[in-house]
């Protein structure tokens, strides 16, 4: 009792019933056309849904009146998938489900047709009964049925006209969600833009990280540097070098956040290991000897191998200057062979800060190397540390 109590109270029971009822016109409107052969709709709705638009039109009464509700929530998702189809017929699998749906649409709408008129009038007839008159010739309730009794049975068969319209209302929803639902080539399209989308708020989440830390770690370095060392000539570079870096960090940030409003620049123009230096000065700024190797044409390198390079490097530069401070880095980048080789190390200080290879900027650093193909090792190396990467290049051209 409970449940049906809610369920009579939900807008959705409602938004079905008007879904269930809108085959009847078709029926209707066929009846001042040819009243002897009522049968014909269900012959004339098979051209219909062989059309690839019914499809579409189908899919979107089914979200809007079936399940109002799941599509308001769905439409806060970005790339979620609907229970219901809304593009037209890509194939004749998808026109004869949608031939299918539509001659059960319009059986189950005779059903509950028949019971949203007679229900009603035999409520009717029953009050009229208990009053002791009559309402047509064609009487529903026997005459002799006793007044009170007809009082008690009056509400029956609103409340059996209330629980039908609750079943056919799940029962049609649900052979919807069979013969509307997306088809396999709709879902395998919608997971792969799900994929891309992860993918690429995987890859603005790792720009924030390499970009806005290496800017705050350089910040924070300078900053006790200039505090420590109480020479305005130092603290001058200092806050200078800050400046520097807090301006790159922003044009950074500014980029990522045009890319979210998708009006963004491409991938193309984000930074490359031509621009190296600019991290190289950031870290020299910083108090760090910077013994920096670049050798070939890093400026043929493919878009990808140069931009996750410099990503590299950036996030490492940032791990030296974040737990050892400014101690000596030697850096080797070049190009060997089919592959690029990055190479970043430093010796520990006494009491460096804790380096291991859990961390969010380690595991992104062998996760970019990983999405080309190739690899990327941090760990302990000669008392010191190190950061090497091999980048394939074949797999890239």
């Amino acid at each position: 009792m409970y449940r049906l109590f809610r369920a009579a109270t939900r807008p959705v029971t409602y938004s079905r019933w008007v879904h269930l009822c809108v085959p009847i016109l078709m029926l209707a409107v066929w009846m001042f056309i040819q009243p002897a052969a009522p049968w014909m709709p269900l012959l004339l709705v098979i051209p219909m849904g062989l059309l690839p638009w019914m499809r579409l039109a189908e899919g979107l009464q089914a979200q809007f009146l079936l399940a109002p509700a799941e599509r308001n929530a769905q439409g806060n998702k970005e790339a979620e998938e609907h229970d219901f189809s809304t593009i037209a017929s890509k194939g004749w699998s998808d026109r004869w489900r949608t031939l299918l749906w539509l001659e059960i649409r319009l059986v189950v709408s005779l059903a509950t047709m028949a019971a949203t008129v007679w229900l009603p009038v035999l409520t009717v007839e029953l009050v009229t009964t208990a009053l002791g008159g009559t309402v047509t010739t064609d009487r529903l309730v026997p005459a002799s049925l006793p007044a009170w009794a007809a009082w008690l049975l009056a509400p029956l068969p609103l409340v059996l006209l209330l629980v039908s319209v609750i079943l056919l209302g799940d029962m049609i929803t649900a052979i919807a969600r069979r013969l509307l639902g997306p088809s396999p080539s709709e879902r395998l399209t919608a997971l792969e833009a799900r994929t891309e989308q992860l993918l690429e708020r995987t890859r603005i989440a790792r720009e924030l990280h390499d970009s806005i830390g290496h800017a705050l770690t350089v910040a924070v370095v300078q900053a006790g540097a200039a505090r420590a060392a109480g020479d305005p000539e130092f603290t001058d570079r200092a806050l200078c070098a800050i400046e520097e870096t807090g301006r790159a960090a922003l044009e950074d940030l500014e980029r990522v956040l045009l890319v979210l409003r998708e009006s963004g620049q491409r991938p193309s123009q984000r930074p490359t290991l031509v621009e190296a230096d600019r991290l190289f000065e950031s870290a020299r700024a910083s108090g760090s000897v910077v013994d920096a190797e670049l050798t070939g044409p890093l400026e043929q390198l493919p878009g990808p191998v140069t931009q996750e390079g410099y990503r590299i490097l950036q996030e490492a530069l940032t791990n030296v200057l974040r737990h050892c401070g400014p101690v000596p880095v030697r850096v080797r980048i070049g190009m060997v062979a089919d592959r690029l080789d990055l190479e970043v190390t430093n010796p520990l200080p006494d009491r460096p800060s804790v380096m291991t290879g859990s961390g969010s900027g380690l595991r992104g650093m062998r996760e970019r190397a990983a999405l080309l193909g190739g690899k990327a090792e941090t760990g302990l190396y000669k008392g010191g540390w190190r950061v090497r990467a091999r980048l394939p290049l074949e797999r890239i051209r």
